[in-house]
């Protein structure tokens, strides 16, 4: 039985610059730890439940790194969403943090959600989707 998101795992090549850019975003780093087995370095955030894990390879053979090299010597994930309680606050904080913004304004999103995504560029590699709820069950 399936009970939440443990982690999502990021791929990055800086871990030191990736951590700065995802407590720009608002997150908390709880811990970091290097796993010399698996040849990565990785840092913790927790969000609700769930943490985002980002992997920095210390070794040119591990497997981070030739995901890395695959990916045109970036890493990434496609998409992460994040729940907002108030995305027009957040599109702020971000554009005054100097956040690159896909879309200024929230749009409609799926199951009656606004959403608005912050330009990968800006979030190492990550297209990174705000999403606010409506406050009424659809």
């Amino acid at each position: 039985m399936l009970h939440k998101i443990d982690h999502v795992g990021i791929a990055v090549t800086d871990i030191e610059e990736a951590i700065k850019t995802y407590q720009g975003l608002g997150f908390k780093l709880t811990g970091r730890e290097r796993i010399d087995s698996q040849k990565v370095e990785t840092a913790f955030f927790q969000i609700g439940e769930s943490c985002i894990e980002l992997i920095a390879a210390t070794e040119p053979e591990s497997l981070i790194a030739k995901f890395i090299q695959k990916n045109a010597g970036k890493g990434g994930l496609q998409q992460l969403a994040i729940t907002v309680t108030n995305i027009e606050a957040e599109l702020n904080r971000l554009r005054q943090g100097g956040y690159t913004l896909i879309n200024e304004t929230p749009v409609p999103g799926a199951h009656g959600t606004k959403v608005a995504f912050v330009h990968p560029k800006d979030t190492q590699g990550v297209l990174l989707e705000l999403c606010e709820h409506p406050t009424e069950p659809f």
